[in-house]
């Protein structure tokens, strides 16, 4: 790690049109618990990208999913970058949530990440969506 720090902003403080988000046109939205937990990959993600965390634990989807649709309406960017670690009840509902958004102002390119056992793994938006639905989780798995 280069030792630059990241400045912290949650999602839900931000102004919705934001002049960072106006100007990078790109979006790094990450479960805050990445600070502390991997802070390399998260400096990583956030070149040439507008930081926001989010700990749905805090505030509820509902929430950060109309102030993000808000930004995205309003401010225009041009991609959306989800990083999460895998395996947390409450970070999936962040990708869901974004995917949701993406049905009310949609042209806008999402990527899902999240971090395994250190590793760093694209998902899908078919892998997000499935995952809302426990009974493709079921049949997927042959149960």
């Amino acid at each position: 790690m280069s030792g630059k720090t990241i400045l912290f902003r949650k999602l839900i403080h931000v102004n919705a049109c934001s002049r960072m988000i106006r100007k990078l046109r790109k979006i790094l939205i990450y479960g805050t618990c990445l600070r502390d937990e991997h802070p390399e990959i998260l400096e990583t993600f956030s070149k040439s990208r507008v930081p926001l965390a989010v700990c749905l634990e805090e505030e509820h989807m509902n929430m950060v999913g109309f102030k993000l649709a808000t930004m995205m309406k309003t401010c225009g960017p041009h991609e959306i970058v989800v990083l999460t670690v895998d395996g947390s009840p409450h970070c999936v509902q962040l990708h869901m949530m974004v995917e949701e958004c993406l049905k009310l102002v949609p042209g806008i390119a999402i990527k899902h990440y999240v971090i395994y056992k250190g590793d760093v793994i694209e998902v899908s938006p078919k892998v997000v969506k499935t995952a809302r639905y426990l009974s493709k989780v079921k049949k997927l798995l042959g149960e």
